[in-house]
């Protein structure tokens, strides 16, 4: 009788692994128990979903749950919910209606994601609020929207899902407010990337209310308000986006070692503290390639890659899930902002490095081609060692850039190497020297010229 690879959780990395693992073991088999009805969905397009330029939900969905049984040979199986772990005995204990019952594995992979943050406010229940991580609540949203009409929009939090879903909901012609308890949005990116976006919010018609705790929401029955300390503030719905937190219950009761991060801890192949037990996507963390040590940054491609390396790994071929930098990109509006790395001076400085830092900002295109833009960069590096540490940019234009820069991370480039890079020129695409480039070269000069 063969090995059976068993899967916990049927999103990104679930799918990659168990997609991979098919691949390059035809004999293997596969199961997959997913909690709820959908799998390998694009959870970053909801927002697009709700704003209207994504036309159903189901043309979110990568790979629907048909063709991974049909095509792909997997056994998956939706609405089953795994609610126990035994890694010594080497079965899961499976939920689904009125059915328990155990299935045993030679491999796991655990993979059961994340999930949105519901801060203690009052009111949190009442109809009209919701959070934004899972396709069912996207399809709650937009149908709020179609049906209940609101005039007047509420984001709490703003990060990612707070800035994409002002831009959704404006789109749908609703007043915006965005409620922010830091002193700017966008935390991550860094003050020079937030100053130009809120900017550019205010300019969009998002009243912006930041340095601004809520304390609750208020209403009877539906929501009717945004509660702060000193006043109501009216509004028809609700959106809560003040982040996500790693799915590791079903771990940590089975001896799972959840590392300092709050997410499960994991070695370069993705493997636990139990030889056959794995771990990937939003659940799990992954080494920083600037600090070397353990950190959890949830995002799309880390999940997907790690799956696909697990995949890999427990067919016979140890890969490693690979390091990452926490490269992240937003829209906001007509603005694209970019981060990777570590941009904040004081993280920096806590991991043991002396930030040097420089901020410039340069045409995205040659000066006397049409549509050019201004892209504002900031690049951090050692002072010691001249490697780069991190960057940001922001503007209408060539925030993929930031991939440069992550790129530099990942090779442990110095500012030096990276100023000498062969970039692509062409006047509609970029200025002789790249905005990375200048950003480089400026930030060399510093370590040239202390003063």
């Amino acid at each position: 009788m063969g090995e059976t690879f068993v899967v916990v959780g049927g999103d990104a990395a679930g799918m990659s692994a168990a997609s991979k693992a098919r691949r390059e073991d035809p004999d293997l088999e596969i199961v997959v128990f997913e909690k709820g009805e959908w799998v390998s969905y694009a959870a970053c397009g909801m927002p697009y979903y709700v704003k209207g330029e994504v036309e159903s939900l189901d043309d979110l969905v990568q790979v629907t749950p048909e063709a991974f049984r049909t095509e792909r040979d997997i056994d998956l199986r939706t609405d089953h919910e795994v609610v126990g772990i035994d890694p010594e005995a080497r079965t899961v204990t499976v939920s689904t209606d009125d059915l328990l019952f155990e299935q045993a594995y030679d491999k796991l992979l655990v993979a059961t994601g994340a999930r949105a943050i519901e801060p203690p406010f009052a009111g949190m229940d009442l109809e009209g609020v919701f959070t934004v991580h899972d396709m069912d609540e996207a399809g709650a949203i937009e149908a709020y929207v179609s049906e209940a009409n609101p005039e007047t929009a509420a984001i709490v939090g703003g990060g990612y899902v707070g800035i994409e879903m002002a831009e959704a909901l404006a789109g749908r012609g609703l007043d915006v407010k965005l409620f922010e308890m830091l002193p700017h949005v966008l935390q991550p990116f860094g003050e020079s990337v937030a100053t130009v976006v809120e900017a550019h919010l205010q300019e969009q018609g998002v009243d912006l209310h930041l340095d601004t705790p809520v304390e609750g929401f208020g209403g009877e029955g539906t929501v009717t308000s945004v509660d702060l300390e000193s006043e109501s503030v009216p509004v028809d719905i609700v959106i809560v986006g003040v982040g996500v937190e790693p799915n590791v219950e079903l771990a940590a009761d089975a001896g799972i070692q959840i590392g300092e991060t709050g997410a499960i801890a994991t070695d370069e192949f993705g493997r636990t503290n139990y030889e056959t037990v794995f771990a990937a996507g939003d659940c799990a963390e992954a080494t920083n390639v600037v600090t070397g040590e353990a950190d959890h940054v949830p995002l799309a491609l880390t999940a997907n890659r790690a799956g696909r390396a697990i995949g890999q790994t427990v067919t016979g071929t140890p890969t490693e899930v690979g390091g990452i930098a926490g490269t992240a990109i937003v829209k906001a509006f007509d603005l694209g902002a970019a981060r990777t790395g570590l941009i904040d001076e004081t993280r920096a400085r806590d991991a043991g490095f002396d930030p040097i830092s420089v901020e410039i900002t340069e045409s995205t295109r040659a000066h006397y081609y049409p549509g050019a833009e201004e892209l504002t960069v900031t690049l951090v590096a050692d002072r010691e060692s001249g490697r780069v540490l991190g960057g940001s940019v922001v503007g209408r234009e060539g925030a993929k850039r930031i991939d440069t820069v992550a790129t530099a991370l990942h090779s442990g480039l110095t500012v030096t190497e990276v100023e000498g890079l062969d970039l692509a020129y062409a006047p509609p695409f970029s200025p002789v020297w790249d905005p990375i480039l200048t950003a480089a070269r400026v930030l060399a000069g510093k370590f040239e010229d202390p003063a």
